[in-house]
């Protein structure tokens, strides 16, 4: 136990946590996108359970780090590139977010998603938690293999994991009620869905984008969406001002 509270493990901590924190990001919009088709008083359930759950899977899967990384250990080649476990989870897991984020998108600019917590009558609390559990085994494996290379200690790991998601647990609602408030940030959350399907696509074929440049991207384009709404806040304002 004396050699868990290093210098070491502690800046591992913090680092892991703020890593965790953002990756967790990610998790928070898929499942405010989601939930929102959910009667009102199911969506903070169903957000606990989204999150709780990508704890769990966070967990389970930094105590079973042999079988986790044995999924880097290749099962067969295309071409040049050989595939492992981790790299079928990834394409998977990012071809259905680039099916899911595309579906979304079709049914809000068809303008068939119909009013929060009704538009989808056959979004179920179960179909709705079974999908945002397969977002979370992907988004899980890849936090995992990233935190193995930065932390030796799985006690500061599991730490940093739940640490991370009571983090999340806290602003989980308020994000959720922004982008349900705001149209336009729902469908740029929805576009950064499939930039970050594109992204686990890509990695899952060999072609590794560096994460630094999508997050900048994506940080700048939210940037810019923040900016818009100041700005339609404040022409509402001048317009009520002047017709007073």
């Amino acid at each position: 136990m004396d050699q868990l509270f290093t210098a070491e493990n502690a800046i591992a901590l913090l680092t892991l946590t703020a890593m965790e924190v953002v990756l967790g990001i990610d998790n928070i919009v898929f499942i405010s996108i989601l939930t929102a088709k959910l009667p009102l008083a199911q969506r903070p359930r169903a957000r606990r359970l989204g999150l709780g759950a990508a704890m769990l899977m966070r967990i389970v899967l930094l105590l079973s780090l042999s079988w986790v990384m044995g999924l880097t250990a290749v099962l067969f080649s295309i071409g040049e590139h050989g595939v492992s476990g981790r790299d079928l989870v990834l394409l998977t897991g990012g071809l259905f977010l680039l099916g899911k984020a595309t579906f979304e998108i079709h049914e809000r600019v068809e303008g068939h998603a119909g009013p929060a917590g009704a538009g989808s009558k056959a979004a179920s609390f179960g179909a709705i938690i079974g999908q945002i559990m397969v977002l979370d085994i992907v988004f899980s494996l890849d936090s995992v293999i990233t935190a193995v290379g930065m932390a030796k200690s799985i006690a500061v790991m599991v730490t940093a994991v739940i640490v991370a998601v009571v983090v999340m647990l806290a602003f989980a609602g308020r994000v959720s009620d922004f982008v349900e408030r705001h149209p336009t940030v729902k469908m740029l959350a929805l576009s950064f869905l499939l930039l970050i399907g594109v992204m686990l696509v890509a990695d899952g074929l060999g072609q590794h984008i560096p994460k630094g440049y999508v997050y900048f991207a994506m940080a700048f384009s939210l940037l810019v969406e923040m900016l818009n709404l100041q700005a339609h806040k404040v022409a509402r304002a001048k317009g009520v001002t002047g017709h007073g």
